[in-house]
């Protein structure tokens, strides 16, 4: 890489537009852009780029669907519900249905988004305008009146490698893991993906756009578990978490080639979607922190088999060795499996790289950014 950063000039967010306009604008994949960068140097990279795609494609359960559906006759307003497998209560409307993914949901927005019909149970909390007490029927996703997939937690800077230190086998948030010391689930992607792409992720606040499983989607603000400010590199990467966004997305635009509902062993569903945002490529330093290869990037290792809040974090682990399968902490090997897919980020990538060419994604920095707040404290903690 050559260290001459002066000869380059800064861009701006209007200068893009200009360019995406006239047709002429440069879009690569991240991928694309640390090949480049590694062949024919940073400064050849950023001269012939102006926008870098990200992209990720993790296992969540921190989602919820809304779905608002029509009135029946008589009136009913409801209180509990089933959709299929999934069980929830009602939200703010008479006929509005609030679905957590992790009980259901997930199950439930895949077969709506494959056109099947789900059977559809009603319990009301009557009144003298809704009397209905019950309702059974069936809900296809053309008879949706309106409907909003919520990530609660879409977007991070960093992700972890969850272990367990403790014998059989442990749950995580991304499916269980076989201990003492012999499995690990890898939550990130590493490079390419969004957070480790966007450091501090600056390019995202109030009113970012995204492309989520093929819709189009915005940021609606800091994501749960929000954290500005963790620890990092010489380059500003984040080593743990740290910042993150929660986004939402029109339930009709979504593809289902870019979404995949798991059911996991204790019983809960988890929703694998995959996600890409646009990296405006405006100086020099937003090129070395996308150039940074996978041996320079580490997310920690974490002991779900200590039930704490804050959990022993023994160790970090480059992306580099994570890719190879199995990592090894003293005496202890183990062997890491991704909690994602790289096949699905890949895919959105280019179809995010395609919109971005034709016109079709708008290109803005955001209404407002993500908050400075501090870290979130625990429930039982004193101020």
């Amino acid at each position: 890489m050559s260290s001459s950063r002066g000869k380059q000039p800064n861009r701006s967010e209007f200068d893009l537009q200009q360019l995406q306009g006239q047709g002429d604008l440069q879009v690569r994949t991240a991928a694309e852009f640390r090949e480049l960068a590694g062949s024919h140097g940073l400064e050849h990279a950023f001269e012939h780029t102006h926008v870098v795609v990200a992209s990720e494609a993790c296992l969540t359960q921190q989602a919820t669907l809304i779905l608002h559906l029509g009135p029946s006759d008589p009136p009913i307003r409801i209180r509990q519900f089933r959709l299929g497998r999934a069980e929830g209560s009602g939200g703010h409307g008479n006929t509005d249905l609030v679905v957590p993914i992790n009980q259901g949901g997930a199950t439930a927005l895949a077969d709506l988004l494959a056109g099947q019909a789900l059977p559809l149970v009603l319990s009301g909390n009557p009144s003298r305008q809704q009397p209905k007490l019950e309702l059974e029927t069936e809900l296809r996703l053309d008879q949706i009146a309106a409907g909003r997939l919520l990530l609660h937690r879409a977007i991070s800077e960093n992700g972890v490698v969850a272990f367990s230190s403790r014998e059989g086998i442990t749950p995580t948030p991304w499916g269980p893991v076989l201990g003492p010391w012999s499995s690990a689930l890898i939550s990130s992607p590493g490079p390419g993906s969004i957070g480790l792409s966007m450091p501090g992720l600056h390019q995202l606040g109030l009113g970012s756009p995204v492309l989520i499983a093929g819709a189009l989607g915005i940021v609606s603000g800091p994501g749960s578990g929000h954290q500005p400010h963790p620890k990092r590199s010489a380059l500003g990467h984040a080593l743990s978490p740290g910042a993150c966004c929660a986004l939402e997305v029109d339930l009709h635009g979504l593809k289902p080639q870019w979404l995949r509902a798991t059911r996991l062993p204790d019983g809960s569903t988890g929703l694998l979607v995959a996600i890409a945002a646009p990296v405006l490529l405006l100086g020099l330093e937003q090129a070395q922190q996308l150039a940074v290869s996978a041996s320079d990037l580490e997310a920690p290792l974490i002991d779900y088999g200590v039930p704490r809040r804050v959990r022993p974090s023994p160790t970090s682990v480059s992306y580099a060795d994570l890719a190879r399968g199995s990592i090894r902490w003293g005496e202890h090997r183990l062997h890491a499996a991704p909690a994602h897919s790289p096949r699905l980020a890949a895919e959105l990538a280019l179809e995010l790289c395609a919109q971005i060419r034709k016109g079709t994604f708008p290109l803005r920095m955001p209404l407002a950014p993500l908050p400075e707040r501090s870290s979130p404290r625990g429930l039982n903690e004193r101020p």
